[in-house]
């Protein structure tokens, strides 16, 4: 009796170059699309008036740069292997390790999911009242679950397709053209109040330059346990880096903005009431909530990809669809927590964690075969457990100096430098 075939785990092995379809303007037109939204904007309010217009805005672009650029720099890598986030872990961690990485990733997006959730339950349910119907407290519930319905329909499909003829033809011009709209409505309401005098304000304190930059940079470094499950789909890996660099970064300097402008002309207004009271803003914002729905299929859609590498036997759309009706389920109960200290948390995980992968990956031509190292890379997992100590060390007794950047540096560095000294077994071999 012939033994059963064991199923193909697809996240852990390399897409093949044939069977690839991203180029420049798609990997440009995702990351655009997926670095706009609410959520941004939300967090760009958080800066002002804590530091003044000139640190924020400077803060907003450098640290959008900087924080895009390390988002693209792990998309290269995983055009250049083919692999998913999870495999790229287990190359660099081991795969009897890798499990917690990637364990901690899923957690992450079922946060991500269920905050995009609400974020759209709210918005909808703000559109609703303001258009002067559905007021009725049942609302919340319908259009919770209505957006839910919509991501288990969404994950259902392909994401290639989604990509390169939803996204890219006709949701991101659309979104495109309500920031230009809310954009010009705001700097308008800036003049009036004197923007000479706006520009040259004070902060208020309560946060450094580097602080900001570490919130600023937060928004791209959430995104690194996702970049690699769509950039694999890339046709070139200098494309890729390039569409994805421009297109967040854009996007995040975007909204970041945009989200700064709010809180200074309105400041005693939430962001959905403020972007509402703009003229044409309930248009403005149905779309943008529209674009936001691309946002938590990115989540889910990785979150599927992940729980596959975990889970070879369950395919990724059926994953896909029950890890959006978990998602669901929690967004109709969990109350919306600030987002600041949750997003300053994953980026103690993380930017440590793609530090060691950057380091050990970048340049090598045997990273599918690294996939399959069964033992533990012990010099990885202690340089990760050490920059998420590092980060938190200098969160607290060193917040002038920021967390971010150190943490990044000090793991890729110490990372490359236990490289040489370091080969598993397996790497020694090839």
């Amino acid at each position: 009796m012939s033994k059963p075939v064991k199923p193909a785990n697809t996240a852990l092995t390399p897409i093949p170059t044939n069977e690839r379809s991203f180029g420049f303007n798609d990997h440009a037109c995702l990351w655009l699309s997926l670095g706009v939204g609410l959520l941004v904007m939300q967090i760009g309010a958080y800066l002002v008036p804590a530091v003044g217009l000139q640190q924020a805005a400077l803060v907003i672009v450098l640290g959008s740069i900087l924080g895009a650029g390390m988002l693209a720099w792990t998309a290269k890598l995983g055009c250049d292997t083919g692999l998913s986030s999870s495999g790229l872990m287990h190359a660099t961690y081991g795969s009897s390790f890798a499990k917690l990485p990637v364990l901690l990733n899923i957690v992450q997006l079922v946060g991500w999911t269920t905050f995009e959730l609400v974020v759209m339950r709210d918005g909808t349910v703000a559109i609703a009242r303001q258009s002067g119907g559905f007021a009725a407290s049942w609302w919340p519930l319908l259009a919770t679950l209505a957006w839910g319905v919509v991501l288990v329909a969404l994950i259902s499909g392909s994401m290639v397709k989604l990509v390169r003829k939803f996204i890219g033809r006709f949701g991101l011009p659309l979104v495109i053209v309500s920031l230009l709209w809310l954009t010009w409505q705001f700097v308008g309401k800036a003049s009036a109040q004197g923007l000479g005098a706006i520009w040259n304000k004070p902060g208020a304190g309560g946060m450094g330059t580097m602080q900001a930059l570490d919130l600023v940079i937060a928004m791209p470094i959430s995104w690194l346990p996702l970049v690699a499950d769509f950039a694999r789909h890339g046709l070139s890996g200098r494309t890729t880096l390039r569409g994805t660099w421009l297109g967040y970064a854009v996007a995040n300097i975007w909204c970041y903005s945009l989200g700064m402008l709010i809180a200074i002309t309105t400041p005693s207004t939430d962001l959905v009431t403020a972007l509402l009271l703009a003229q044409g803003g309930l248009i403005a914002l149905g779309l943008i909530l529209i674009d936001e729905v691309d946002n938590a299929y990115g989540d889910v859609y990785s979150g599927a990809v992940a729980g596959h590498s975990l889970k070879p036997s369950w395919s990724v759309r059926n994953i896909g669809m029950g890890f959006a009706a978990v998602c669901t389920a929690l967004a109709l109960v969990l109350p919306m927590h600030a987002l600041e200290p949750f997003l300053l948390m994953l980026s103690s995980v993380f930017i440590p964690l793609y530090g060691v992968i950057l380091a050990r990956l970048v340049g090598k031509t045997n990273v599918a075969l690294m996939v399959t190292e069964r033992q533990v890379n012990y010099s990885a997992v202690l340089i990760w457990f050490s920059g998420v100590v590092f980060y938190h060390l200098m969160s607290k007794y060193a917040p002038a100096w920021g967390a971010a950047i150190p943490t990044l540096i000090l793991t890729f560095v110490l990372a490359k430098l236990m490289s040489d000294s370091a080969k598993t077994p397996n790497l020694a071999k090839a």
